[in-house]
């Protein structure tokens, strides 16, 4: 909701500078994607949006989604379908599906409407050519209380001293085209794919990034250094153990071979350790919205100050 409008950045000769659309906007474009290549930003200025009276959660679980191929397919693309119907997704819906190695499926998200308006209009259509759900959620909360409930915790106040909080995991992700979206030989080799995973501890969540009215979509590369705004969905594949590293890596390759006619691409923010740079650079950024950064990076920044494994110019 609230949007950055300016940021003031050192860069790497030691200058600090304010980057705005209309101050240094190069290094405002490229530090909206990269600003680990480019400088440490230090302040930012925001465009701050009054908070919603009321958001109305829901949460529709199914139980067997894993029974069959057929069932985890054709369900996935009536979820894709409802993803591109405008006349059930506008800009007020934002959903994602939760799926892991205890057979969980279950799609979850936030309306910025009325629950009856929801349960009239929205609620009937993930019903339609879907196995019967669970227990259904839909719940209006205010959005203090709303942010509390998504994060999982008691309360989003954290302490100013002795944070400790960290997690050992192993996270691939996957950007889907908006053009083409999954296809079914894709579903059909993530689900046999995940039948594998045997006592592997995982977790898949495919967020919902455009869809009619998606405002990630709205704006392209010329807005800022974000490459990944013609995403329809996009996957963060969690694995917790050493044993998890391999089955995660096979996630994102069930896919990709199963639908080789698509250029998918990866979600720079949750950042893959195991890309070398090169293969980093091109999923995070592809060949063009690289090369205009690295042209900058070269002007800005030519002894890499700002260096790391994955950075610009690495």
């Amino acid at each position: 909701m609230d949007a950055i409008t300016a940021a003031d950045v050192v860069l790497a000769n030691g200058t600090l500078v304010k980057a705005s659309s209309s101050q240094n906007a190069n290094i405002f474009w490229a530090i909206r994607g990269a600003a680990d290549s480019f400088g440490i930003v230090t302040n930012f200025y925001m465009q701050t949006r009054p908070a919603p009276d009321s958001v109305t959660y829901f949460a529709i679980p199914w139980s067997g989604m894993f029974a069959s191929k057929a069932t985890f397919t054709n369900s996935w693309l009536r979820l894709q379908e409802i993803a591109r119907n405008a006349s059930i997704i506008d800009n007020r819906i934002s959903f994602g599906v939760y799926m892991d190695n205890y057979g969980t499926f279950s799609l979850s998200g936030a309306f910025f409407g009325t629950p009856s308006e929801f349960n009239s209009k929205i609620l009937p259509e993930f019903r339609r050519n879907m196995p019967a759900p669970g227990t259904v959620t839909v719940q209006p909360y205010a959005w203090y209380d709303y942010l509390v409930l998504v994060s999982g915790k008691s309360s989003i106040k954290e302490p100013l001293t002795n944070y400790a909080e960290h997690e050992n995991f192993f996270a691939k992700s996957l950007t889907v085209p908006e053009s083409s979206g999954f296809s079914a030989a894709a579903l059909d080799a993530l689900y046999t794919y995940i039948k594998t995973a045997g006592s592997t501890q995982f977790y898949i969540i495919t967020n919902l990034y455009g869809g009619p009215g998606s405002a990630i979509n709205a704006k392209n590369t010329d807005f800022a250094a974000y490459s990944d705004r013609d995403s329809l969905w996009v996957l963060q594949n969690y694995g917790y153990g050493a044993e998890s590293i391999n089955f995660v890596q096979g996630i994102n390759d069930a896919v990709i071979r199963a639908q080789p006619q698509t250029r998918f691409g990866a979600y720079l923010n949750y950042v893959d350790p195991s890309y070398d740079a090169a293969t980093a650079h091109q999923l995070y950024y592809g060949d063009a919205l690289y090369a205009r950064l690295l042209a900058l990076k070269r002007q800005v920044d030519p002894q890499s100050v700002f260096w790391n494994p994955q950075a610009v110019g690495a």
